[in-house]
């Protein structure tokens, strides 16, 4: 059974791109190995993650993010059984949160600066299917 997840969480450095590209290099060869497809997004100290896979395979990937030392305030946003992958072509596709066209953050958001913690997850998942229609996304490893 495929599921998809989508959660939110803080840096614990925010300013570490190191730990960003960790972050994505650990995802992608993980991810590999599970089964696993998804898009990270990433700025202001902000992570915004959307997983799928089997249920057992995203679950446990979602409890050990949640004790990741390099994440705190995780919250789950959206959960969902799902017949077929939105985010298939991506180990770990990339988008900068930072760095989103301003129109686009304004579709989904009441500031110009887009923040997961004060919207619902099926908007935040649909700002993800649109940066995905729109080409936003990179790392299509």
């Amino acid at each position: 059974m495929l599921v998809r997840l989508l959660y939110v969480s803080r840096a614990v450095q925010p300013e570490s791109t190191e730990a960003v590209h960790a972050i994505l290099a650990s995802a992608r060869q993980h991810n590999l190995n599970n089964g696993i497809t998804g898009i990270l997004c990433y700025g202001g100290g902000v992570f915004l993650q959307a997983i799928e896979g089997g249920r057992s395979a995203v679950n446990h990937l979602y409890n050990h993010i949640i004790e990741d030392p390099r994440h705190q305030n995780v919250e789950l946003l959206h959960y969902e059984e799902i017949s077929e992958r939105r985010f298939g072509g991506w180990t770990m596709g990339q988008v900068n949160l930072s760095k989103l066209n301003t129109s686009i953050v304004l579709k989904y958001s009441e500031k110009p600066e887009f923040d997961p913690y004060s919207v619902s997850g099926k908007v935040s998942l649909a700002l993800l299917e649109e940066l995905m229609a729109t080409a936003s996304i990179i790392g299509r490893a």
